[in-house]
């Protein structure tokens, strides 16, 4: 049933000041434009009632009391994972009988929402402590400190990943039409490659493919072409930091024992911990980029990354570090577990 239209209090008071000087139903509809029907709907309450206020127990009565809405808040406030069907299911236990949608509408009017969950790294009390007292003992640095960091790390970006999601407009039986359906991969290697890359507050560094699996050698060799040429192109000056993260290749003997001759100024870095690195945000960056472009094959794959990591503004790098402070912060606030960033 359509929900009939509720009038101003000021157009139904006209409507009984042109009652009372006599005027009938069809005279009033209309001088008003309105529905005769509603003008006798408005002039009968005014008889009846005396008022042409709106009056209360309009309207569609709630289902559940303030008690059982309280209920549901602590259970999902406890348990955040538990389905609006077992919510139901409790409630039936204690004689309140709705349903699903039911619990899932009262839930969003009061403003819990269902999304599906982000992904973050398992971190144990160790992982939470080393966390905690990296953000502790960093959180002074100046900002002239984080602006002479050169931030480094690896991705993988796939051909037709998840940034890449395509739909086609169809009719019912007709997913296997060449149409409806997607290419194979074209000289893929697996439809993905695995990139190493750096940036800094300056703007984006070098960017380089890793061929095949990395290991601790090959990765030596990447930081030897790459690293000291960015810091250049940078002008990060002579006091510069270098961060890694603590994967095996980055701290295995051999690369310790390479990056010990380099003298490199190196950051001490957290387990677990891919939120405090903000060239993430970057990766993000760049993949919504390239699947933007839509890459036939893993080498326009390899040409469009290139492309658009030289595209990131400078403002966009400069923005991403000066905010490390507030990252750094918000992993105090939380006792070391994973933050947003």
């Amino acid at each position: 049933m359509v929900k009939s239209r509720e009038w101003s209090r000021k157009t139904r008071e006209e409507v009984i000041t042109l009652h009372r000087k006599g005027n009938g139903y069809k005279k009033i509809a209309k001088m008003l434009n309105i529905p005769r029907e509603t003008i006798g709907s408005i002039i009968r309450k005014f008889k009846a009632k005396g008022t042409v206020e709106m009056l209360p127990g309009r309207g569609r009565k709630e289902m559940l009391t303030s008690t059982a809405v309280r209920y549901l808040k602590h259970r999902v406030d406890k348990s955040p994972c538990v389905t609006a069907e077992e919510l139901r299911k409790d409630l039936s236990d204690v004689g309140t009988e709705v349903s699903a949608q039911t619990i899932r509408r009262t839930l969003r009017n009061e403003g819990l929402h269902d999304r599906t969950p982000r992904r973050t790294p398992l971190l144990s009390p160790k992982n939470k402590k080393s966390r905690l007292q990296y953000a502790k003992s960093h959180v002074d640095k100046p900002q002239k400190f984080w602006d002479s960091v050169l931030w480094t790390d690896e991705t993988k970006l796939e051909l037709f990943g998840p940034m890449d999601q395509r739909y086609v407009w169809r009719r019912k039986n007709k997913a296997y039409e060449e149409k409806n359906t997607l290419p194979p991969v074209k000289h893929g290697g697996g439809g993905s490659i695995m990139l190493w890359g750096c940036f800094a507050s300056a703007g984006t560094g070098k960017l380089q493919r890793v061929q095949g699996t990395m290991n601790s050698l090959q990765y030596q060799e990447i930081l030897d072409d790459n690293v000291m040429q960015s810091v250049t192109n940078l002008r990060l000056g002579r006091r510069w930091t270098f961060q890694q993260d603590n994967d095996p290749k980055h701290t295995s003997k051999s690369t310790r024992a390479w990056l010990q001759i380099k003298g490199w100024n190196i950051l001490e870095w957290p387990s677990q911990s891919p939120d405090l690195n903000p060239i993430e945000n970057l990766w993000w960056d760049l993949k919504k980029a390239v699947a933007v472009r839509k890459p036939k094959n893993v080498t326009e794959l390899e040409a469009f990354a290139h492309d658009e990591w030289a595209k990131i503004p400078v403002d966009r790098c400069k923005t991403l570090v000066s905010s490390y402070a507030s990252c750094l912060k918000a992993v105090i606030t939380v006792k070391g577990c994973c933050t947003k960033y």
